[in-house]
């Protein structure tokens, strides 16, 4: 009962976020992007009582991954709610699959008050300061008030559709999509950007073994993983 209750949480909220105001551009793709929402939502047991939330969510840079290997995405600061919405998206949204875009909220960033009022009212005075403010960044929606992280899940999931096709094309620019040996070529490259860095720093070893297993390539790397873990024992 407690499954099927939380599956219509999540759905609830998917159902009821309406984005009022979308970044006007494109998530970084070879940077993480700094994304800000205003979430404006109705409390349920109080008439005219309104909640904004405003925060930000931070998107890791997009990263190409193998066709076998879509790992999980990093959701730090989320719910179970929004966790499950994710593994719904994973199995049924496969054209964007060949990217994995890591995400979590940003706490220290986080407020939120509760104005008198009625929605509409509330939305477009948000909506208003916020393009005022100019930042191309910004998002204003409009959904429930529990579980309200799915609300910006929806959010970053329309983000993602509208930066996927931009994305992929600046990295076919850069051949990143190139076989190499029945890899990506940029898989290539972030595996060897993360030698580099557990070279340097130890205690990346393991992250590295990870990510490796994550992508189904450990065993390609292996002995050069085992290697490595000898050479910093042997210090």
């Amino acid at each position: 009962m407690a499954k099927e209750r939380d599956s219509f949480d999540f759905w609830y909220a998917v159902n009821n976020t309406d984005v009022k105001l979308m970044p006007q551009k494109h998530l970084e793709t070879f940077g993480a992007t700094l994304l800000n929402y205003h979430l404006i939502t109705e409390l349920m047991d109080s008439t005219n009582q309104i909640r904004i939330r405003e925060g930000r969510l931070e998107a890791g840079r997009p990263q190409i991954i193998t066709p076998d290997a879509y790992s999980q995405t990093a959701m730090e600061g989320f719910g179970d709610e929004a966790r499950q919405y994710v593994d719904w998206l994973k199995e049924h949204e496969k054209d964007i699959r060949i990217l994995q875009y890591g995400y979590k909220l940003k706490q220290e960033s986080y407020s939120e008050h509760i104005v008198t009022d009625t929605l509409d009212p509330v939305v477009e005075r948000v909506k208003a300061a916020v393009e005022a403010k100019g930042d191309p960044m910004s998002a204003v929606l409009v959904g429930v008030d529990d579980p309200w992280d799915v609300c910006i899940v929806r959010l970053f999931w329309e983000v993602i559709q509208s930066s996927a096709l931009v994305n992929i094309r600046e990295m076919q620019k850069k051949r990143l999509f190139e076989n190499e040996q029945g890899v990506p070529r940029g898989v290539r490259n972030d595996i060897e950007a993360v030698f580099k860095a557990a070279n340097a720093d130890s205690t990346l070893i393991q992250s590295l073994g990870n990510k490796l297993r994550g992508l189904g390539l450990f065993s390609e790397y292996e002995d050069r993983f085992f290697s490595l873990v000898k050479s910093k024992q042997s210090k």
